[in-house]
């Protein structure tokens, strides 16, 4: 039974049992059942021969010198007949593989002569049909998640019935032609018999005119003598004809008789004439070329004609039969350029597939794109003819090693990824246990970012096994999304709080905004009072966060400054009256060591200012605004020092 290329469906002949028998087949069976493993089973018509029979010139007649036609030398040439062929019929040929079978037993069971044309139809068809059906069940195999590698062709039970019954068919063909063989044989030692008979005749010239009769009798018997083995025809035929010849030389016959013979003879070789220019209006080429052959031999068999008719009826006869060898030998030519046409276009499709770089395939989708691109070149492969003979086997097996190689390939490379799928099978059922553990929880950043990394994780496994690959997906998106749908709503009530938020914190600006600090006696209370309220209140939207900041901080430096400033002032004014009630000779060194080191200070933060301003990054700004303030700072508490040193050096 056909088996499949690496568990795909590809191009691939019949298999059968294809013993032969070299003593009871002909040398023309023997080749067609040791080529029955050819991708085209159609029979390749044979070529024409160099010299067809159709171009021998007649033969002498009665008792004419030879020398006076133009007879003697294409007598000489007469071209050997081809081996007879079975003619091309048309067979109904049933459509299912029991109607095969059945028709097999027929053959098998009857006495007539069997036509090897349709036993080989029946085969082929037969083949067809289960090669159809093999590939089908594979096709449904693999549709339904089967493993390539492990598909087993189902044995069918009709196979074994139909090669019992070839077995039996190519049996009785054999003895059938063993028997034509042995007829041949006895045909061809039949009409040489006759031959001598002929001879004796000729031994006696003066009794050749009594022996006419019994000469008309040993034609007719040659005639109903047909086929002799094919190699000794011409060479029989040639001698048959020769003493033929030499008999009509002799013989004496009176004009009326002879005129009747003559003039049945013209009659019969028109006939074929008429018979050889039909032929010549028929379609069927290769048909018209084997009856051809046959009306030749009949023209041969038919005695002569007159000797003023003979060039003209041979020239009739003959420039049909150019026709059709002509018409013959075109269509093999034809034929030729198109099987020539036919390799390169197979050959194209052999570069094609040897061409493709299979190493770069790495993924499913990769393989089984390419599985269609190779199966539909094996589409294209069936619709082309035949290739040369001697070519047609070595382009197929050169086709079927490049299937081969990427099938076989193909089927490493799924093994290897089945092996790994229960791997990424178990991978992926954990990742779901964690997904669903995770759903529930309110922690929403933090579940978020372990649901995200969850997801990575799952798009770095590899493939599963298609039966689980839906569910065990859909189990892992129901539960992150579950989970984001309950953050997405928890999100949108918080953002409704975080608005209410920004406006309390807004009406603490405004209020601060309001404060003249001159006439705010409890100013310091105040701001420890809006501080302490800012603090309680909760989350604003993230985008008004730093805004609202900034003005709660200007409004607080604004007072804060005013507040400092006041301070500063009773302080210098408290010193003075220390200073004068005798007190303070001893600060001036430490108030001046303090003053440099302000001094230091705010060297050092202007220098830092300074870097921050030139790289005017945006990410800064809050740091310079923290700088500035610290700089404004040190310089009030350097001013105040030095209006305290001032008041020391002044007493």
């Amino acid at each position: 039974m056909e088996e499949l290329l690496n568990n795909e469906p590809v191009i691939k002949s019949e298999e059968v049992d294809t013993e032969t028998t070299a003593t009871t087949e002909t040398v023309e069976e023997q080749i067609a059942t040791s080529t029955e493993a050819v991708v085209e089973t159609e029979e390749t018509p044979v070529e024409p021969a160099e010299a067809s029979v159709a171009e021998t010139e007649p033969a002498v007649e009665e008792n004419e010198p030879v020398k006076e036609t133009q007879a003697e030398d294409a007598e000489n040439e007469t071209a050997e007949a081809e081996p007879e062929e079975e003619q091309e019929v048309e067979f109904d040929i049933p459509s299912t593989k029991e109607g095969i079978i059945e028709r097999m037993k027929q053959i098998a069971e009857s006495d007539e002569e069997i036509s090897r044309q349709e036993v080989d139809l029946l085969k082929s068809h037969f083949y067809r049909i289960i090669k159809s059906e093999s590939e089908t069940a594979y096709k449904q195999y693999i549709e339904e998640g089967g493993d390539p590698e492990a598909y087993t062709p189902a044995i069918d039970p009709t196979e074994q019935l139909f090669k019992e019954e070839f077995a039996i068919v190519r049996e009785k063909r054999a003895a059938q032609h063993k028997a034509l063989e042995q007829l041949k044989e006895e045909n061809y030692l039949k009409k040489l018999r006759i031959i001598e008979k002929i001879k004796l005749i000729l031994d006696n010239p003066d009794e050749v005119n009594k022996s006419y009769n019994e000469f008309r009798e040993l034609q007719n018997e040659w005639n109903s003598i047909k086929d002799v083995p094919a190699e000794k025809s011409t060479e029989l035929w040639k001698t048959y004809q020769a003493n033929v010849e030499k008999f009509y030389d002799t013989l004496k016959l009176n004009n009326e008789f002879r005129a009747y013979d003559f003039k049945k003879n013209l009659e019969m070789k028109t006939a074929l004439c008429e018979a050889a220019e039909k032929l010549t209006e028929s379609d069927d080429i290769i048909g018209s070329f084997r009856q051809l052959q046959n009306l030749h031999q009949q023209f041969r068999e038919i005695g002569p004609v007159s000797r003023e008719l003979r060039e003209e009826i041979w020239h009739r006869f003959k420039d049909a039969s150019t026709i059709i060898n002509k018409r013959h030998q075109e269509y093999f030519e034809s034929r030729k350029e198109e099987e020539n046409q036919n390799l390169d276009q197979k050959t194209a499709i052999c570069e094609i597939i040897e061409g493709y770089d299979l190493d770069a395939l790495k993924s499913f989708a990769d393989w089984n794109d390419m599985s269609e691109k190779i199966m539909a070149l094996q589409a294209k492969w069936k619709t082309i003819g035949f290739a040369p003979h001697k070519m047609n086997q070595k382009i197929y097996d050169r086709f079927r090693a490049a299937c081969d190689a990427f099938f076989t390939k193909k089927a490493e490379y799924f093994k290897g990824m089945r092996e790994n799928m229960s791997d990424n099978l178990k991978k992926k059922m954990e990742l779901v246990e964690k997904a669903e553990a995770l759903k529930g929880s309110t922690d929403w950043k933090k579940t978020a970012d372990e649901l995200i990394a969850l997801q990575k994780e799952w798009n770095g496994i590899g493939p599963i096994p298609k039966k689980h690959s839906t569910t065990l997906w859909n189990r892992f998106r129901a539960a992150c999304d579950e989970f984001f749908e309950a953050k997405k709503a928890n999100t949108s009530s918080q953002h409704g709080e975080q608005i209410e938020n920004l406006n309390k914190k807004k009406a603490i600006v405004a209020r601060l905004a309001a404060i003249i600090p001159e006439e705010t006696p409890d100013l310091r209370q105040q701001l420890k009072d809006a501080q302490a309220e800012w603090n309680e209140i909760g989350h604003v939207p993230f985008k008004e966060k730093d805004k609202v900041f900034q003005a709660l901080r200007a409004q607080m430096d604004r007072l804060y400054d005013f507040l400092g400033e006041s301070a500063a002032k009773r302080r210098v004014e408290q010193f003075k009256n220390v200073v004068s009630e005798g007190g303070g000779d001893r600060m001036r060194d430490r108030l001046a060591r303090q003053a440099e080191i302000l001094e230091q200070e705010i060297k050092t933060y202007e220098n830092n200012l300074g870097f921050l301003n030139l790289s005017k990054g945006t990410k800064s700004s809050s740091l310079i605004d923290d700088l500035n303030h610290k700089v404004d700072k040190l310089k009030a508490d350097l001013k105040e020092i030095k209006e305290k040193i001032k008041i020391i050096d002044q007493k």
